[in-house]
């Protein structure tokens, strides 16, 4: 196969990214479950009938080549529409065309259609008008009008591999070689781009295109100087509004909770090259001090709070060094979730329970008659020389569903605490774990 892709009249006419657009779906580099024989998405073009269609995933990862290469492989014209700015009359206007010949229709950015917009589109797709696929870096289940999504079939599409950007890179190469430009790029150079590329082949391409264009004399000779320049500004992939978001800081804090400094660090690292606001992060580290960690090492909540406090006085770069602190405190700490599941049970227990009685010995007392109604007998801990003294607190039936320690075998504050109170009362404590 030779001649893989459509150079559009010569390489100067368009950038490269678009001149190495795929014709069918043998030519998109990665995407394999995608792609397949007898994935979802051949079985409807062989079948003709493709119906609703919303691809899935980040950047640069051929969602609209995906869709072009559809339409060429169904003999069908090709109508894009941009959700920002296509309004019902352009939507209508597809649907009276249609009629007239077969269409695929394509909304980049469909997340940003509005309920109204949806009804109308699916309306033409429903009768079989066109055909449609939506294109979104945000989660469709949450992002998406409720009727589209139940009307559409989701296809989910991963970032490409450094293997299958070193490919998108050698095409590049020979598109750029056709053109009358030679590149000469090291193979670990063009490892770097790759891997820098964050699985986003239209920026590995115009990397490579910035590398190649305004060279005189021969061919492009690409340095690591070069290199290094393109990538100086360069940021990571990180949406902070979308699944970028909610999929990274998802995995600094069960990194944290699994207790993998190597984990924790590179997913802050993440979080600070993409610009995440210093005070959210702060926040999640507090947060996780008493879900994860608890009452296993309380000075971690003490940590993670300095950390906080820090950060309001403190600014990059030397921030990182101090939610680098935090992180690694939680992370390193034994683990406890007594905290977050006792007090998860106690508010289910008063959400979905008739309320429990106060007993009558902790009800106040601190005034005239309160002793005619019953709320006597209270004795203070501070009055027994041992600093306890064996009374109920916990209303008739709550005792032992709620705290669970969590424990292990490491001498932790916890553990010390089960021990004192187990020698003091001689009554187990609740444990989860032995």
């Amino acid at each position: 196969m030779a001649d893989l892709f459509d150079a559009g009249g010569g390489h100067g006419s368009q950038p490269l990214a678009a001149a190495l657009r795929p014709r069918s779906l043998d030519d998109v580099i990665g995407q394999k479950a995608l792609t397949a024989e007898g994935s979802i998405l051949r079985r409807r073009i062989a079948a003709g009938q493709l119906g609703s269609i919303v691809l899935y995933g980040p950047p640069g990862i051929g969602k609209t080549s995906i869709a072009r290469a559809t339409g060429e492989m169904l003999s069908k014209e090709f109508r894009q529409l941009h959700a920002t700015r296509a309004g019902v009359k352009d939507i209508r206007q597809l649907a009276d065309e249609a009629r007239i010949r077969p269409l695929l229709i394509f909304v980049d950015e469909v997340h940003r259609f509005s309920a109204t917009q949806a009804d109308d589109l699916l309306a033409i797709c429903e009768d079989g008008t066109a055909d449609f696929i939506g294109a979104t870096t945000q989660n469709p289940y949450t992002a998406l009008p409720k009727a589209l999504v139940s009307r559409s079939t989701i296809l989910k599409l991963e970032p490409i591999s450094i293997e299958d950007m070193e490919e998108v890179l050698d095409r590049g190469l020979r598109q750029l070689a056709q053109a009358g430009i030679e590149v000469v790029l090291s193979a670990e150079q063009k490892r770097v781009i790759a891997g820098r590329s964050g699985g986003d082949a239209r920026r590995a391409l115009t990397t490579l295109e910035s590398l190649a264009i305004g060279h005189t004399g021969g061919a492009a000779k690409v340095t690591d100087a070069m290199l290094e320049e393109a990538y100086r500004a360069a940021p990571v992939n990180h949406d902070r509004s979308g699944d970028q978001h909610y999929d990274v800081i998802s995995a600094f804090i069960k990194s944290m909770r699994g207790g993998d400094p190597d984990a924790v660090l590179y997913w802050l690292a993440r979080l600070i090259h993409g610009g995440e606001d210093p005070r959210f992060i702060a926040r999640r580290i507090m947060i996780q001090a008493s879900e994860d960690v608890g009452l296993a090492d309380n000075t971690a909540l003490q940590t993670a709070v300095a950390a906080a406090q820090a950060v309001e006085m403190v600014g990059l770069p030397e921030v990182q060094i101090i939610l680098a602190h935090a992180a690694l405190h939680v992370a390193r700490a034994p683990k406890s979730g007594s905290a977050n599941h006792g007090i998860a049970a106690a508010l289910a227990a008063v959400a979905k329970e008739p309320p429990m009685a106060v007993p009558l010995h902790l009800r106040d007392a601190h005034y005239q008659g309160a002793a005619e109604l019953g709320h006597e007998g209270y004795r203070s801990p501070h009055k027994d020389p041992r600093g306890w003294v064996d009374q109920p607190y916990a209303p008739e039936g709550a005792p032992g569903r709620f705290y669970v320690s969590d424990a292990r075998q490491s001498p932790t504050f916890e553990k010390r605490a089960d021990e004192y109170w187990e020698r003091l009362t001689g009554k187990p404590v609740p444990k989860r774990f032995g």
